[in-house]
């Protein structure tokens, strides 16, 4: 179990010299049991008490990579159970399920399907993760065969899945020097695993169905010197892995129980496909570090990543991008001027309309907060005068040759003082993003 801050302060010189950023080594001690410091930060703290303190200073779930180099996925390591807490640190990763029946032409096909899964959101790209290569009736170097191939026809991190010691080690020799992840060591083969773990240099997945089943064969694991591991726990329904899910990462935040302190993978096993992507999106939100799916369309794909990239973002910073000035396509000085907030999702919407109407155009960015219209207005973050002294810092008159400017139809209250105070000839525009083309194309006119 965590030591306590009071433990924690017996092993620490008690010099109160302040170098490692705390007034106290009390605080420091108080701190360091709250996780929100690192023993790291003491200069003086010997090695003895290094190794009794080693417990409270490691965090309560492990980081595991996955991959190398550029490529390489890494999962684990929170710190809260929910969002709204802190934020969560590690991006859930996502897995496109291949197996061993694949001919050439099929698997060609299907990495080159799974290679396009990327998409553009809110100025970020987001995709899939990892390939999880199955075995199911291959013999071992036809397995390895196929898990070389997907290795070099892909960048994608692997997950060997077979529970066959002989086939994994197979696959191992083609693919090890890719850090993969091994799936799965079970009560029946862990040791036999947890040797090709340790031979190899790759992370392990341990599987059961009982937490204290898992708790038991992570400690022996730990035993043979594995470190990097991973939990899977099997059920047969969505409700039953999500309570276990949610335990898992009770009993490691919130007790610091260690056997448990590592990062999870589940699989989806719904056929028909709009379940699995609800299926899916369940478990990136509560509490799946690694979701292997079946389903590869766009169409899936997208909904499961929007919400992995809103779990993921920090509810405490503004979702903002920079207020500037930016040009759409090839501006003139006759381009027309649209005005937004800098809340990326309503900057992002704004700039993806005005590309659909292939209008150049500039679009004036204030800085609200990273709040939007709206939200913004009702806040008191713009203005009119907000809105005009930016379009002064900004230079925009130096660029253009009219008079007029676009603001958001939302604002509408805005228009008599932008005109009567900062000389604008302001065009009210739509309400709604989608409206912009149109807008554009009929009712823009410099002026």
């Amino acid at each position: 179990m965590a030591l306590t801050g009071l433990a924690i302060y017996k092993n620490l010189p008690k010099t109160n010299c302040g170098d490692c950023n705390f007034p106290t080594c009390m605080a420091f001690a108080m701190q360091l049991a709250a996780k929100k410091a690192s023993l790291d930060q003491c200069p003086h703290v010997s090695e003895e008490a290094k190794a009794v303190l080693a417990e409270a200073s490691a965090p309560p779930m492990r980081l595991v990579k996955i991959g190398k180099n550029g490529n390489g996925l890494e999962v684990g390591q929170e710190t809260v159970l929910f969002r709204h807490q802190e934020k969560f640190h590690h991006p859930a990763g996502v897995a496109v399920r291949l197996k061993d029946s694949l001919t050439d032409e099929e698997l060609n096909k299907e990495i080159e399907e799974i290679s396009s899964l990327k998409f553009m959101r809110v100025g970020e790209e987001i995709g899939i993760n990892l390939i999880a290569v199955e075995h199911t009736t291959s013999q071992p170097q036809e397995y390895a065969q196929l898990v070389e191939k997907v290795k070099n026809k892909s960048n994608f991190p692997l997950i060997l899945i077979t529970p066959q010691v002989k086939v994994m080690e197979a696959a191992l020799e083609v693919s090890s020097q890719d850090n993969p992840l091994i799936y799965a060591a079970n009560k029946e083969n862990f040791r036999e695993m947890a040797a090709l773990a340790k031979k190899y240099k790759c992370p392990l997945c341990v599987e059961a169905e009982k937490l204290e089943e898992l708790a038991e064969l992570t400690e022996e694991i730990k035993k043979i010197g594995i470190e990097d591991l991973i939990l899977s726990v099997k059920s047969g329904k969505s409700i039953d892995i999500l309570q276990k899910l949610t335990c898992l990462r009770r009993l490691t935040l919130e007790k610091k129980f260690r056997p448990l302190g590592y990062p999870t993978l589940v699989f989806t096993d719904e056929e028909e496909p709009f379940q699995e992507v609800a299926q899916a999106a369940t478990y990136i939100c509560k509490y799946g570090s690694i979701v292997v799916i079946e389903g590869r369309k766009k169409w899936q794909l997208l909904p499961m990543l929007t919400v992995r990239q809103n779990i993921y973002t920090d509810p405490q910073v503004p979702n903002a991008v920079e207020a500037k000035l930016y040009e759409i396509g090839q501006v003139t000085p006759d381009s027309p001027i649209i005005v937004t907030t800098n809340f990326s999702l309503t900057y992002f919407t704004v700039e993806g309309e005005v590309a659909n109407s292939k209008v150049p155009t500039y679009i004036s960015v204030v800085e609200t907060e990273g709040l939007g219209v709206l939200n913004a207005y009702a806040g008191d973050k713009w203005s009119a005068e907000k809105i005009g002294r930016t379009l002064e810092t900004q230079k925009v008159k130096d660029k253009i040759t009219h008079n007029s400017v676009i603001i958001p139809g939302l604002v509408a209250v805005f228009r008599a003082e932008l005109e009567d105070d900062f000389g604008w000839k302001v065009l009210v525009g739509p309400e709604e993003a989608a409206r912009i083309p149109t807008f554009l194309k009929k009712e823009w006119k410099a002026g």
